[in-house]
């Protein structure tokens, strides 16, 4: 069955039916209902290569994310997801899974399958990755990480909102020795959301002694030994900020092993706010990032720059800010007990 078999049976021509396959927006609405309902009732699938070779179009749009297994990224898959069927579109899909190697891999499967445009949602972009892909005068979308070029998306990631507030939120009750549990050091948005709390804390006039900066690789695992380290400190934190939730887990994790009750003890803020950040015990207070809207601004941009005339010649910024979060898992500085007077006997 093809395209003419639909065109006889919805008795129109070949050039409706194709323009109305290929969401022409011209093609009459009446002529357009009689060719859905025929591909309807005849169970009709267009043959996407072809479309793909008519149209020059394939209606796909790559999306790489750098870990699968990060409860952070499943929820931005399934938003873009949820979008592009709206739009008719599919996604190719594809977690690097922080190598090098496989993101290469990656990258020419697209091209192979002539995507439309790629949202790259990795925090991070080797250079010649981006040449090869700019090269091809494909739509790319990035966090952060994107130069000024035509056909490139930046979606500007505003760290220190939320990363304000959380400093200040603990500060107001009466936190001073506040920790921070970095990414890691070669992702441009951990390095940002570092330097958001350093920012922060100065506004505040709070000093961040040495040591109280400690790597949690943005990992379970990395977020036990952070703290872990912290804990053996003469001075202990009392609050601890995490570049993700994923790691805050971990800080909390370590913390009930060592017998430190969050938040009477210790304070814990994450970043992110994944699902899973308001069923732990205590629900975690992080610094939202919206995987939801973070999935559209990346579907727009990419959508914008296929449909467009004109580029910008400098590609195009978009912005998405951050916010607190409030939930249990901080309080108030617990006050040290008084020591008991003493009585004289009369």
């Amino acid at each position: 069955m093809d395209i003419r078999d639909i065109a006889k049976h919805a008795k129109v021509s070949i050039a409706t039916v194709s323009r109305t396959i290929n969401h022409v927006s011209t093609v009459d609405p009446d002529l357009a209902k009689r060719v859905w309902k025929a591909i309807d009732e005849l169970g009709y699938y267009p043959n996407t290569q072809a479309r793909t070779l008519v149209s020059g179009k394939s209606r796909i749009f790559g999306l790489v994310i750098p870990d699968i297994t990060n409860p952070f990224f499943p929820g931005i898959v399934q938003a873009f997801e949820e979008i592009a069927i709206q739009y008719d579109y599919e996604i190719l899909l594809t977690s690097t899974g922080n190598d090098q190697h496989r993101m290469e891999k990656a990258i020419r499967r697209m091209i192979e399958r002539q995507v439309d445009g790629v949202a790259i949602m990795t925090f991070g972009m080797e250079e010649e990755l981006l040449e090869h892909l700019h090269f091809r005068k494909m739509p790319l979308v990035f966090i952060d990480v994107g130069p000024p070029l035509p056909l490139v998306s930046n979606i500007r990631i505003q760290y220190q909102i939320g990363v304000r507030q959380a400093v200040q939120h603990l500060a107001s009750h009466h936190h001073r020795r506040i920790a921070f549990v970095s990414g890691p050091p070669e992702l441009k948005s951990a390095t940002a959301r570092t330097l958001a709390f350093q920012n922060a804390m100065a506004e505040k006039g709070l000093e961040v002694p040495d040591g109280m900066i400690v790597s949690g690789h943005h990992t379970v695992e990395g977020g036990l030994a952070a703290f872990e380290q912290l804990a053996a400190r003469t001075e202990r934190p009392t609050a601890v900020m995490c570049s993700n939730d994923v790691s805050a887990i971990g800080v909390m994790r370590k913390a009930y092993e060592l017998g430190i009750q969050v938040p009477d003890d210790l304070s814990v803020i994450g970043f992110d706010d994944i699902h899973l950040a308001e069923f732990v015990i205590p629900p975690l207070t992080s610094i939202r990032m919206s995987q939801t809207e973070l999935a559209r601004l990346a579907f727009h941009a990419l959508l914008a720059d296929v449909e467009r005339t004109s580029l910008p010649p400098a590609g195009t910024e978009y912005f998405l800010t951050t916010e607190l979060v409030l939930r249990k898992s901080t309080a108030p500085v617990r006050k040290p007990a008084a020591e008991p007077s003493k009585t004289h006997p009369f």
